[in-house]
């Protein structure tokens, strides 16, 4: 196991926290765990892996996916240089129960984490079958799981949700206060992670970034990026839900009605106490009088909710941008060493996320914005530069696939399925044409309608159990999913499939409960 040695974000040193004997001590235990000259490749044939993850970007804000509102060079980059995913979904639309069925290559109601809950880290997960197989494993950035990380040599972690300026880290259980922007710490600390790794294992490391989670804080540098732009909205942000379940109205996350003061960085008025700001700050406008161009200008309706959406989605892209730049600190840090050639890194999001799609920001429905996450890889000694597929791949396949890939046991109870075949150009015959959704979180802190269904390459069929009521979209001819179908005639036998599909999904997968709601 590795020591708890206290990384200098700025300066790639050991910290003192505790005099000079306990900087002694840690640079003793790095030179016992065989560090060799800096940036030396392993001396071991097995892929050292570089798994970036990000919270809350969705696919359509990456220019490798087609984005309409920004560039992401140095991330494109990974897919360029490797393969791109187009249908990767996440099996719960949700940070936490993503995050588990990452680790464990299983659905919700199995490793326990349906909603915002502890994760039990007794159970099996893939970092710890790395660490048992010789690998140095570590995790740095957002967690978010309300249990210490298990598995791990070295963990360096945002508690909770995490800041974005001037953090707090929880490094192996101790607190440490860190000046800076949070997404330039995460990639310091994962630079002097790989910097003090032991030479004679394989890595894996975890670098989980906060951004572009609300409150959607940029870096200062950043402040003024796309300043002088005018965001395209998306084709469905004037969405009035007329042929949706009720769940789509009652959703309280919308960009007009439900973006705060806080989220639009509206200045507090001055005189008031602490408590006072805050709650300001929590409210909701449904008018606003503004200085736009140097003229007072009120606005209220469509005016005032083009403008919300003006100032949520340039912050979001900022923060973006500051990801992106910090990737390509990463990947410069691979080719600078010789790390590349034996390294597979990943980039992904813990599920997708609304740009204003449907007048929404968040995610947990199952529709696409929300569901579909990026997943860029890239591995040169198996993945063919500039390669593509449209297979459809869940986040509990990651854990087998990775597994795969560096010849290790997959355990029988992981729910996933490896993709090493897809990477290799060799898609097998049997790959899945269907899968199953699940989202539990209600009330919760958006009111979105507990769900589940079922999606195939054409057709996504959505369940809103507390509300009997059904969801039917036809992909290929309504691919932003605005026409309900369900009821119409011609669709009763797709319809009739779709539900014995989503029956036997959920009698494979194990999820028993109220299986009496799907209705024939």
């Amino acid at each position: 196991m590795m020591m708890p040695v206290h990384f200098n974000p700025r300066g790639n040193v050991p910290l003192c926290r505790s005099g000079p004997l306990h900087t002694i001590a840690a640079l003793l235990a790095l030179t016992l765990m065989g560090a060799t000259a800096p940036g030396a490749p392993s001396p071991s044939s097995r892929p050292n892996i570089l798994f970036i993850m990000a919270d809350d970007h969705a696919a359509h804000a990456l220019s490798a996916y087609g984005s309409r509102i920004n560039r992401t060079p140095n991330i494109d980059r990974i897919g360029r240089e490797g393969m791109r995913f187009e249908n990767c979904f996440a099996v719960n639309s949700i940070c936490s129960p993503s995050r588990a069925s990452i680790l464990t290559g299983k659905y919700s109601h199995v490793h326990g984490v349906t909603v915002f809950n502890r994760f039990d880290g007794s159970q099996w997960t893939f970092p710890k079958a790395f660490q048992q197989a010789g690998y140095f494993t570590a995790i740095i950035g957002k967690w978010h799981l309300f249990s210490d990380p298990t598995g791990f040599d070295y963990w360096n972690i945002l508690p909770g949700q995490g800041k974005y300026h001037d953090p707090t880290f929880i490094e192996m259980g101790n607190r440490t206060n860190l000046q800076g922007y949070v997404t330039d710490l995460i990639t310091d600390l994962t630079l002097a992670t790989l910097e003090r790794r032991p030479r004679d294992k394989p890595f894996l490391i975890f670098c989980h970034h906060k951004a572009p989670h609300r409150p959607w804080e940029p870096n200062p540098k950043h402040a003024a990026l796309y300043e002088s732009e005018n965001i395209p909205e998306p084709p469905t942000f004037n969405d009035d839900y007329a042929t949706r379940c009720d769940a789509a109205r009652e959703a309280t996350m919308t960009i007009d009605r439900h973006l705060t003061r806080n989220d639009l960085k509206l200045p507090p008025p001055p005189g008031l106490s602490p408590q006072q700001t805050n709650r300001w700050r929590a409210e909701v406008d449904l008018e606003l009088e503004l200085n736009l161009g140097g003229q007072t200008q009120r606005l209220a309706g469509p005016s005032l909710k083009r403008w919300k959406y003006q100032r949520y989605i340039k912050d979001y892209l900022r923060c973006v941008a500051s990801v992106d730049e910090n990737v390509g600190r990463l990947l410069d840090y691979l080719d600078r060493t010789g790390l590349s050639r034996n390294t597979i890194v990943i980039y992904t999001s813990d599920q997708g996320f609304f740009l204003g799609d449907h007048n929404w920001y968040d995610k947990r429905f199952m529709y696409e914005e929300s569901i579909r996450m990026p997943f860029l890889i890239r591995y040169p000694e198996r993945i063919r530069p500039r390669s593509a597929s449209r297979k459809m791949i869940l986040n509990v396949d990651f854990a087998p696939t990775l597994l795969e890939l560096a010849g290790l046991p997959v355990p029988p109870d992981v729910q996933g399925r490896s993709f090493k075949p897809l990477l290799e150009g060799r898609p097998p015959h049997d790959w899945r044409t269907a899968w199953y959704y699940r989202y539990y979180h209600y009330p919760g802190d958006h009111r979105v309608q507990p769900h589940y269904g079922v999606r195939t390459d054409r057709y996504k069929l959505i369940y809103f159990n507390r509300l009997d009521c059904w969801e039917l979209f036809d992909l290929k001819r309504d691919p932003h999913e605005l026409h309900n179908v369900y009821g119409q005639p011609r669709y009763a036998p797709v319809v009739r499939q779709l539900k014995d599909q989503l029956a036997r999904l959920r009698q494979e997968l194990g999820d028993h409960d109220q299986l009496q709601d799907v209705q024939r």
